[in-house]
């Protein structure tokens, strides 16, 4: 009995661990949370939302040199002083400002017929015969029938309508959809898609119903 009873005690004294003092686990949360520094909080960066400076777009188009005669004669209110103009803001060119990708369309049926994208020059500083209001200068330009342009991830998404030559303006024939990228100075084409759409869609006054199978008549009579 004392030789098994010394065996315990060497054993208990063997299981404490290298700092000689006792394990007792994971330590508890509230002790743990004292000990850990407080991470730094972080400022929002230039392309937040909330630095996003807002524009005035249509300042911006009728001050645009790059703008075409015609875009600018349409360039009018729908009703009141609302313009059919749709406005975006986002990080396309890395510049020290969020970039503005500015659409106009008809009144009618909002149909694109222009795409127009403004970079923040640094002190305001644009390229001679293309500066805007609030020193901002037309990087790039679209002017076609049924065009719209968005931003996506930092890329330039610029959705083309193509219509066949008896097409309605609701049903299209297909679309071409381009990508690009700012390289440089300048927005380089990266990729692009076309899609045809279907010419069953908008035919007729109602959905086509699928043919129902005819029952064969019973065996039994």
């Amino acid at each position: 009995m004392a030789g098994l009873a010394a065996l315990g005690l060497f054993v208990a004294a063997c299981s404490t661990g290298g700092t000689g003092s006792r394990d007792e686990g994971a330590a508890r949360a509230d002790a743990t949370a004292a000990a850990a520094p407080t991470p730094p909080s972080t400022a929002s960066g230039s392309g937040s939302a909330e630095a996003a400076e807002r524009v005035d777009p249509i300042a911006l188009l009728k001050g645009d040199p790059k703008i075409g005669a015609r875009v600018k004669a349409d360039l009018k209110p729908c009703v009141a002083d609302a313009y059919p103009v749709d406005t975006s803001y986002g990080n396309l060119t890395n510049g020290t400002a969020p970039d503005v990708v500015v659409n106009v369309m008809t009144c009618g049926d909002a149909v694109g017929i222009g795409t127009y994208v403004y970079r923040k020059q640094p002190g305001g500083n644009a390229t001679a015969g293309t500066a805007t209001a609030d020193g901002y200068e037309n990087v790039f330009t679209a002017e076609d029938a049924a065009v719209y342009g968005t931003i996506d991830r930092g890329d330039l998404i610029v959705t083309k309508q193509v219509y066949a030559e008896d097409d309605p303006v609701a049903y299209p024939s297909g679309e071409d959809v381009i990508t690009y990228r700012w390289s440089g100075n300048r927005f380089t084409q990266h990729d692009w898609v076309h899609n045809d759409y279907s010419r069953a869609v908008g035919e007729g006054d109602g959905a086509i119903e699928p043919s129902q199978p005819v029952p064969e008549p019973s065996a039994a009579g």
